[in-house]
């Protein structure tokens, strides 16, 4: 079992809704990152997630596309992102989970990832476009070598879909909670209870919601419906507006303590 399989587990066990955090590792820069995901975890983050920056971000909508770029500008490649994960663990046990294009892991070659993810503490992978219904190649080196794989669930998606989903996820669903792109919003969508529902229906897999949870209100409103909630567009945000300042750790800690807070 992985630390994300055991972060889940302890979740159950102590009825808590986790926290999952995401960033585009590299943004402001590579040396930062792994400071950024101290202060994550300080605050009380559950699971990191560490987003690979890609040219082509189809999912993601603004203020993390521009992350990408300024991590890209800064030299980050899927190589370096690794080095950081290397650094994170040599101080910390948190569950790491690479986030992903499939066109960075092709060009990596789908092996050397599985090996050198493992090898540099990566707990499991998260590819936005991969389609399950060809992932086989993908699962089986991934698990070959004890990592995650995690899929997406959305409200558009078929009963078939989230069969396969539910075949090759392992760890937890990422449920995508409105279509469309990454951002922040004010409230939940009106699909997150039923996508709740259809998934459960063939899983009993951990479930997590993202895209557009940015609010402690927003954290709250998924207890006791799904295992944890991810915030990825607030804390890129956070961290574009404080990048350079001194203060970007402290408010970092205290963003994700207010979202915990909300638990």
């Amino acid at each position: 079992m992985t630390r994300i399989g055991r972060l889940f587990r302890g979740l159950r066990t102590e009825g808590k809704t986790g926290l999952v955090a995401y960033l585009t590792a590299g943004d402001p820069s590579p040396e930062v990152t792994p400071r950024l995901v101290e202060a994550l975890e300080r605050g009380g983050a559950d699971l990191i997630e560490l987003g690979v920056p890609f040219s082509d971000p189809v999912a993601d909508g603004p203020v993390i596309q521009r992350a990408g770029y300024r991590a890209l500008q800064a030299g980050t490649t899927l190589r370096k992102v690794l080095g950081m994960a290397s650094e994170i663990r040599r101080r910390s046990e948190i569950p790491l989970l690479l986030f992903t294009y499939l066109n960075p892991v092709l060009r990596y070659g789908v092996e050397a990832l599985a090996r050198d993810a493992a090898a540099a503490g990566i707990d499991g992978c998260l590819l936005t476009d991969a389609s399950v219904e060809e992932a086989g190649r993908y699962v089986d080196a991934m698990h070959g070598h004890n990592l995650d794989t995690v899929f997406l669930a959305a409200p558009t998606s078929t009963e078939h879909r989230l069969r396969l989903v539910a075949r090759y996820s392992t760890g937890f669903v990422y449920l995508v909670s409105r279509a469309g792109v990454t951002g922040m919003r004010d409230t939940l969508s009106a699909s997150v209870v039923p996508l709740i529902q259809a998934v459960r229906a063939v899983t009993d897999l951990p479930l997590a919601v993202g895209f557009g949870i940015s609010r402690p209100e927003h954290v709250a409103e998924l207890r006791g419906r799904a295992e944890a909630a991810v915030v990825g567009s607030a804390i890129v945000s956070l961290i574009e507006k404080a990048a350079g300042s001194e203060l970007l750790e402290a408010r970092l800690e205290s963003f994700i303590r207010e979202l915990k807070g909300a638990q």
